[in-house]
């Protein structure tokens, strides 16, 4: 590990400022040239003694209805504890895709065993990758978490960014699903985004205020997927060992209602109209 690729785990685990990492990537973002055969960053950010903020941590779990007073971390906050390294290699100069408009599509989380609050992790994030999509070009950004030599949490997200291609306008054709059985109701606030963006630290305009959404394209601000997909898994409910995956479909607008539904290891949000908003499954990860 160099001295470029460690931070200080204390400044950003209780300190994120991700306000300069959005500022710094959205005037960044009409420079850039995206596509899926540009150069990306190779770089490998490691945080070497990582260790969650407790009184955050509750107002995490307090906000996307975790059970709280456990000392276990949430099987998304590892995901909250790496975006800090992730938004500094995406809002980089050497980061091909613009920040602006960057949408985040899916996530698979693979928890090997259930981390500890109080504990110490190594962890580390980079860029995988970029592969052609039917609307433009997608990243996958990797995130580990180590104790000891032993990789015991791991996730991969894509986040797309449109532009014209050279390719077909038509991908596959969209899937019709049947909707899973509903099981609750929930009537989302206004201030879940504010709420979220304050545990988490990810304050994007787009999930703050209706007035600061609409600067980017937004009639309403709206939901963090990651507060959806996280949820959804504390009233679904993840095995020790997990593999978790999920897409995001379409935006959770703020004030709204959502219907939350689950059969077996499949689970999905969806509105009162029977829009699709998130889908996902969780199973239990089997050795080998």
């Amino acid at each position: 590990m160099t001295t470029s690729e460690a931070y200080a785990a204390t400044v950003l685990s209780r300190s994120p400022a991700l306000a300069p990492l959005f500022a710094r990537g959205a005037l960044r973002s009409p420079l850039k040239r995206p596509g899926p055969g540009a150069a990306f960053p190779r770089t490998r950010l490691v945080l070497p003694d990582l260790r969650a903020d407790l009184a955050r941590l509750a107002a995490y779990e307090r906000v996307c209805g975790f059970a709280t007073g456990d000392d276990a971390l949430p099987i998304t906050y590892p995901h909250i504890l790496g975006f800090p390294s992730a938004m500094r290699l995406m809002s980089g100069r050497d980061f091909p895709l613009p920040l602006l408009g960057l949408v985040h599509t899916s996530i698979e989380i693979t928890r090997h065993t259930v981390l500890q609050a109080t504990a110490g992790y190594e962890l580390g994030v980079y860029v995988e990758g970029l592969v052609p999509h039917r609307r433009g070009t997608e990243a996958a950004v990797v995130t580990e978490v180590r104790a000891g030599a032993d990789v015991v949490w791991e996730s991969r997200s894509t986040y797309l960014a449109r532009h014209r291609t050279d390719g077909p306008a038509a991908g596959p054709p969209a899937r019709q699903e049947r909707p899973l059985p509903a099981l609750a109701e929930w009537r989302l606030a206004a201030d879940v985004g504010r709420r979220y963006g304050a545990a988490s630290g990810d304050r994007n305009p787009i999930h703050l205020h209706p007035l600061s959404a609409r600067l980017f394209g937004f009639p309403r601000a709206i939901a963090h997927g990651m507060w959806t997909v996280a949820r959804c898994l504390a009233a679904h409910g993840t095995p020790r060992a997990a593999r978790v995956r999920a897409e995001f479909r379409a935006p959770v607008p703020l004030p709204g209602t959502v219907r939350y539904a689950a059969l077996g290891g499949r689970f999905e949000l969806r509105g009162p109209d029977g829009r699709l908003h998130v889908s996902g499954s969780v199973a239990p990860l089997t050795p080998g």
